[in-house]
């Protein structure tokens, strides 16, 4: 079978029914013709195809493969001559996988298999536009060369694999697993907090272009936006190469393993810590401490740490903590406690809205939605909402908006 022929392909797929189909149009089948459509539509169903299903399942799978060739153009490496006589092998076995031709078909399974709807919600724009102009582009190749031109073009521009095609990700058993669910609010339908935002983007942008740039501290009181404002980031610059981790405390013992895999990619990724605190007996924060600064081991130029918090100094402080008669050396011990927030370079404090800035942000949200009532109605139920609900904040104005939608 040729899919055994590749080199730096070679693991292409350990998928099972993938290489029942393969064997199929290789005049080796493993499955008759039914069984080969059957099994093509559970693939669809697997992989969201769409379109030519054998050219949508080939594009997922070479836009997936990590191999020496595609990690080489994602670090914008040149590909020497001698690796691509190599590649130029496999990308004309793949060529011919990718233009098989099933014409012979019978006529009802052919209509299926040639122009298949997309089936499922779209729960990433990005990588479903990605991987439909690619398929597109492979799909008018007229030769070998361009085939490869093509994939080399991609790689290079997009990388590959689940880093190239993912903008956030969380650490779960022990590994590193792409979050399909993502929301698309940018930093401009933040309303208010310019100073803020501007801070945010000033630092993330440095980071972008591989100046020096801090790891960020987003601080105050709750519901002002601070998370959000950390995730719009993915959308303003997911395009610039930006990846986010999310990590959430009892994980900081993984830390060391997590960016020792993340420093060998060509991204930029931000280790997300959402609302971040400790109490007075978790020693959780010492593993953010040793990784942040002070281990042996450089801190790679790739990975910054965003968290939030709705304390100042992110560690609880008591009382106890300022008498004297419970530790010799008082000062150190509160030192202890403040040297985690000052490893943060850049921290930024949200507050709560005033009665106007409330308002405004009621406004843009009810813009956003398309929610036409007259403005002083408008405002006066969310007054009366605000009352009941938590008092003035972004997220206070956006469960009043939530609420006004669902009565629609």
């Amino acid at each position: 079978m040729q899919l055994e022929q590749l080199i730096i392909y070679r693991n292409l797929t350990n998928d099972k029914d993938i290489y029942k189909c393969i064997s199929f149009i290789q005049k080796e089948p493993l499955i008759d013709e039914s069984e080969f459509v059957s099994t093509m539509l559970q693939l669809t169903e697997k992989y969201d195809l769409h379109g030519q299903l054998f050219q949508s399942l080939m594009t997922f799978l070479l836009a997936n493969h990590e191999n020496s060739f595609t990690l080489s153009l994602e670090r914008k490496q040149s590909i020497p001559d001698s690796l691509k006589k190599v590649i130029m092998k496999d990308i004309e076995i793949l060529y011919q996988f990718f233009h098989y031709d099933f014409s012979f078909l019978d006529s009802l399974y052919k209509d299926l298999f040639y122009d298949f709807p997309h089936s499922k919600p779209i729960v990433n724009q990005e990588i479903f536009d990605l991987l439909t102009h690619l398929q597109t582009l492979l799909s008018q190749s007229t030769s070998v060369e361009e085939f490869y031109n093509i994939l080399y073009n991609h790689y290079s521009q997009y990388g590959v694999g689940k880093y190239g095609l993912n903008k956030a990700f969380r650490y779960l058993n022990d590994s590193i697993i792409p979050i399909d669910h993502i929301g698309n609010n940018t930093l401009d339908q933040l309303i208010g907090y310019e100073s803020q935002k501007e801070r945010l983007k000033a630092n993330t942008e440095a980071f972008l272009k591989g100046k020096k740039a801090n790891n960020v501290l987003l601080y105050g009181d709750s519901g002002t936006g601070k998370s959000s404002s950390i995730k719009a980031l993915l959308n303003e610059y997911y395009k610039d190469g930006l990846r986010m981790v999310e990590v959430y405390k009892h994980q900081f013992i993984a830390l060391p393993q997590i960016i020792n895999e993340l420093q060998n990619r060509q991204y930029h990724f931000v280790i997300f810590m959402d609302d971040l605190s400790f109490e007075e007996f978790e020693v959780e924060y010492k593993y953010l401490k040793a990784v942040i600064e002070g281990g042996l081991e450089k801190k790679p130029d790739n990975i910054l740490i965003y968290a939030t918090s709705n304390r100042r100094h992110l560690i609880k402080e008591t009382w106890n903590d300022r008498n004297h008669d419970q530790e010799i050396n008082n000062n150190d011990a509160k030192q202890e406690k403040l040297s985690l927030v000052s490893r943060f370079g850049v921290q930024i404090m949200y507050i709560h809205p005033d009665k106007q800035h409330y308002l405004d942000i009621v406004d843009g949200l009810a813009n956003t939605y398309g929610i036409d009532i007259p403005l002083d109605e408008l405002h006066e139920l969310a007054l009366q909402w605000e009352i009941r609900n938590g008092g003035f904040s972004g997220r206070t104005a956006k469960q009043f908006i939530h609420m006004l939608l669902g009565k629609k």
